[in-house]
């Protein structure tokens, strides 16, 4: 299929009618994102033999725009997890370091950036799982103002949580892919009717300089916990800005603490929703030798879903069960409702955020699988924005020990402009991302 599309690519522009700038580039998709008749595993053997017959509302705007899908990506198994090793095919590896994690749960599509498979990759995102691989891995990973892009054709995990984004080598493909998948989509309720501008403009006007633009650094983000490289990086850029002529100030987000408690209830709670329709009986994996349809059910989930997915689907459960609810959801909810406000009030005084994406660079490959907790502190940096819905990004920033260190870049919502003019600014300072060797 990717041969006689770059087939009928290359006649296309032959004669003068390409279809734009993406006509020809490959791309490759996670595999929670369908597309017509290719397997849409999600990394479960739930899923291992299904095949999608339809396109997701990414997959036809990029084939519409004449790209061209060159693979599907590995991923924690309904992209919950934060290392990719919870994937049911294996994990993948980081292409720096092969014994460590890429990140989760986009790991694959970063991967394939980033080792040079494709320019273009798309992944999702439900709590940082495009910009912690991006991170880890040396590339540009993008998680767009919720709405921003259609999730139509996404196998749903936190539904008020998750959003499509791409990952590319630099800044300015990065908001070319995303004006070529942005907009309002009839299929999905969730998505805005929001204009999409020229992005390209605001990377241009990042590699001017930064005059008028207030940076504000998240001190919440550089204290305890995070890795003396990974703070260095992150006052380099710091230091980049101010001198790109922007307006450095600090900003608090105090309630932040409580983001990974609330964002594991909120987001399990909604995959306890999400997950019931996998239940053997209309698509995905069937148990057999069954005595009846409360076995079949109980024996195909057993069977088909790993021991990450079943803790989420049973911690999602109980805080949704009667007696719980308010103790546990509607607690979450509120807290949920305090680090929107303080990114309301954050954004009153500066125009992006800054702060480092992950407190570490990448850890070895098996460090936290017996660890659930550990590995869930790994996304306290990300889960803030997917819990307020502001966009976000994360830039390559340069390594520590090696490992390569991403800085994110957070803006209000619907304001992406923001996020790319600040990040093409760092970029411009810190220089092209190396590539592994």
């Amino acid at each position: 299929g990717a041969k006689a599309a770059a087939t009928a690519s290359d006649e296309r522009r032959a004669e003068g009618r390409a279809r734009g700038p993406f006509d020809g580039i490959p791309y490759a998709l996670k595999d929670s994102i369908v597309a017509r008749e290719l397997p849409a595993t999600c990394g479960s053997r739930i899923l291992e033999n299904f095949v999608s017959p339809y396109d997701s509302t990414v997959a036809t705007r990029l084939r519409e725009a004449g790209a061209i899908l060159v693979g599907k990506t590995n991923l924690d198994e309904f992209a919950m997890g934060s290392s990719n090793e919870h994937s049911a095919f294996g994990a993948a590896s980081n292409p720096w370091d092969e014994s460590r994690v890429p990140g989760g749960s986009s790991g694959g599509s970063c991967v394939a950036v980033a080792a040079g498979m494709a320019p273009l990759a798309f992944g999702s995102e439900t709590g940082g799982s495009v910009r912690l691989p991006a991170s880890y891995c040396g590339v540009v990973g993008v998680k767009p103002t919720y709405g921003r892009v259609s999730r139509y054709g996404l196998v749903a995990f936190g539904s008020s949580l998750d959003q499509i984004g791409p990952v590319t080598r630099d800044v300015a493909g990065a908001a070319a892919a995303l004006a070529a998948v942005a907009g309002l989509d009839p299929c999905d309720a969730t998505s805005a009717d929001a204009p999409v501008p020229d992005w390209g403009t605001a990377v241009e006007e990042g590699r001017d300089g930064l005059q008028g633009l207030r940076v504000g650094v998240v001190r919440d983000f550089l204290g305890d916990g995070v890795d003396a490289g990974v703070r260095e990086r992150v006052d380099a850029a710091v230091m980049d800005l101010g001198r790109q002529g922007a307006e450095i100030v600090e900003v608090e987000l105090a309630n932040v603490r409580y983001a990974v408690a609330a964002y594991y209830v909120v987001a399990s709670a909604e995959a306890s929703a999400n997950l019931a329709r996998f239940d053997g009986a209309r698509y995905g994996r069937r148990a057999e030798d069954v005595a009846d349809l409360e076995e079949m059910y109980t024996k195909s989930r057993s069977e088909g879903f790993g021991d990450e997915v079943k803790r989420r689907i049973m911690i999602g459960t109980f805080a949704l069960s009667a007696g719980y609810y308010d103790a546990y959801y509607g607690r979450a909810m509120r807290a949920r409702r305090l680090i929107q406000r303080d990114y309301e009030r954050a954004f009153q005084s500066a125009d992006v955020l800054i702060s480092p994406v992950a407190p570490t660079p990448a850890f070895p490959l098996g460090e936290r699988m017996a660890e659930p907790l550990a590995m869930y502190l790994t996304d306290a940096m990300t889960i803030p924005a997917n819990l307020a819905g502001v966009p976000a990004i994360s830039v390559p920033a340069g390594d520590a020990d090696g490992l390569p260190v991403g800085l994110q870049i957070q803006a209000p919502h619907f304001r992406e402009d923001q996020l790319f003019r600040a990040a093409a600014a760092h970029e411009t300072a810190v220089g092209p991302a190396p590539v592994p060797a």
